[in-house]
Parts: structure tokens; C-alpha cells; sequence
């Protein structure tokens, strides 16, 4: 095999891949996501500790001394908990708005290079477009991705409350989408949360459904959907059964295949052809 920066893979596939995505882990206790044109690789927030990132990163195959860059969507611990060590250990400059930065200086430490963006503003890391913008969350200045490199797009929208009309226009005519599924509704109504939280959660600024997840996918379905990925799911008011079955009637047999990241184990490598 051939090595290429972030990942081994043969020669066959590396001529075929157009964008890979591993979710390292989804969930309230750390979110990692890690995206590759097979020159450039990027995390998506590196909310668990460096060295679990790194060993999440080496039991999927993929080399953390490949990483070129972190972007970060929020200031809350489950997505920034490992940023700062990673920066400083490989080097990596971290893309991350001016909002979120003052948000979680103590928390980040010394970065080893800031790259502010903006919502709404596109920029590049090596080849690939991200197009950060705005969704529904209880932090300074959240952001969902587009990722698009080789002819392929990437979106991911974890940690909003509501859908919004910038969402579906953000993540329309994705190959790969990763969205929120976070809760089913009559477990967190049952579940052992106080009532505050459970409100929080179900609120504008909260978690997105099971339901809100299979309906904003209903507006996102195209033929050219390859992949869907729900994450996010609560470990007290969601299951990956109830998950799927909100989901499989939108997919309807079609060969779209449905992956649900896990805390524990993510998702695996997930490559677009």
C-alpha cells in the first residue's frame, strides 16, 4: 500500500476516492471527525482527549501525524476538550471564529496557529472548500460545515435545535450527510433529566430529534446521497434502534446506507466514490 497523508489505502482506491469521513465519536462525553481528499485531512472538533483522539485515529487506520488543520464548530467541552494538545503536539493551526475563540481561551490554552473564519465565509484547507454557517445552539457562535473536494460535499450539522432555512440550503446536494438524531422525544420526557434540562434539550438552542432528523432528511434525499450518518444520540434518551427506525421509511430502500456513530466506537471510514 501506498501511503498518503492521513490514511493507507491501495492504489485502486486512492484513483477512486473523491472525500473519506471517520467519525472518531459522537455523543455528550466528546465529538472528533475526521475528513481527508486524500492530500489534506482535517478534524472537526477534537472533543476527547489527544491521546484517545490518536488512538481512535490509529485503531481505524488512519495516521494523527497526517493532520493538517482542526476546525471547531463550538465552545463546549464535548468538542474542544483535545484541541489545544493536538495543536501544539502536530502542529496543526486551528480554524475556529472569533466568537468561539474568546469563548474557550482557557479551556484551548496555547494554539500553535489561529486561522479565524466567519459563518457564511468560505475558505480552503489544502484542496478542500469548507463553507462554515450559522445553526440554532446555546453557544457564542455555532457553525454546521460543508466540506467539498474532488467533486464530492460533505455536510455536518450536529448540535442544533431547529431546523432553519440556512441549514437546507447548506447541506442540499450532499454525498455524505452527518446529522443530529439526538433523542427520542418520549424518552427525554421520561428519562431522569430535570425538567430544565429536559426543556434545554427540546428547545430551540438544544438537540435535534429522531423525528427533526427524518424530517429534514425527507428535504435533503437525492439520488446522489451515498451515505447518511446520524450522531449526537444521547446515551439516556436515544437508542441506535429507535434512531434507525425514525429513519429507514425516509430512505425507503434506496441505496443511500444509514450508519449510526456511536461514543464509543464512531462510525469507521466511509469513503465517496
Amino acid at each position: 500500500m501506498r501511503r498518503q497523508k492521513g490514511i493507507e489505502t491501495p492504489p485502486l482506491a486512492e484513483a477512486a476516492c473523491r472525500l473519506s469521513v471517520c467519525v472518531l465519536a459522537s455523543g455528550s462525553r466528546g465529538n472528533a471527525t475526521w475528513v481527508s481528499d486524500g492530500q489534506t485531512a482535517i478534524l472537526i472538533d477534537a472533543g476527547l482527549s489527544g491521546v484517545e483522539i490518536q488512538r481512535r485515529m490509529m485503531a481505524n487506520g488512519l495516521d494523527p501525524k497526517g493532520l493538517d488543520a482542526i476546525l471547531v464548530s463550538h465552545e463546549h467541552r464535548d468538542h474542544i476538550h483535545g484541541v489545544g494538545v493536538l495543536s501544539r503536539r502536530f502542529d496543526l493551526p486551528v480554524h475556529i471564529s472569533d466568537a468561539t475563540r474568546q469563548a474557550s481561551e482557557k479551556s484551548l490554552g496555547r494554539l500553535h496557529g489561529i486561522q479565524p473564519f466567519a459563518c457564511g465565509e468560505s475558505f480552503s484547507i489544502g484542496a478542500m472548500a469548507i463553507h462554515p454557517f450559522s445553526i440554532s445552539h446555546d453557544a457564542e457562535d455555532p457553525a454546521g460545515f460543508t466540506i467539498s473536494g474532488n467533486g464530492a460535499k460533505v455536510g455536518v450539522a450536529t448540535d442544533l435545535g431547529v431546523v432553519t432555512g440556512m441549514v437546507r440550503t447548506h447541506l442540499a446536494a450532499c454525498d455524505l450527510l452527518m446529522l443530529e438524531a439526538n433523542h427520542d422525544p418520549q424518552m427525554l420526557i421520561d428519562g431522569p433529566y430535570p425538567w430544565p434540562l429536559k426543556q434545554r434539550i427540546h428547545g430551540r438552542s438544544g438537540h435535534l430529534s429522531n423525528e427533526d432528523a427524518a424530517g429534514l432528511l425527507t428535504e435533503l434525499l437525492h439520488d446522489g446521497l451515498q451515505h447518511v450518518v446520524l450522531a449526537h444520540l444521547s446515551e439516556e434518551n436515544n437508542t441506535p434502534q429507535k434512531a434507525r427506525q425514525a429513519i429507514k421509511p425516509v430512505l425507503n430502500g434506496r441505496c443511500t446506507r444509514l450508519h449510526v456513530a456511536s461514543q464509543a466506537m464512531g462510525s469507521g471510514v466511509l469513503t465517496l466514490l
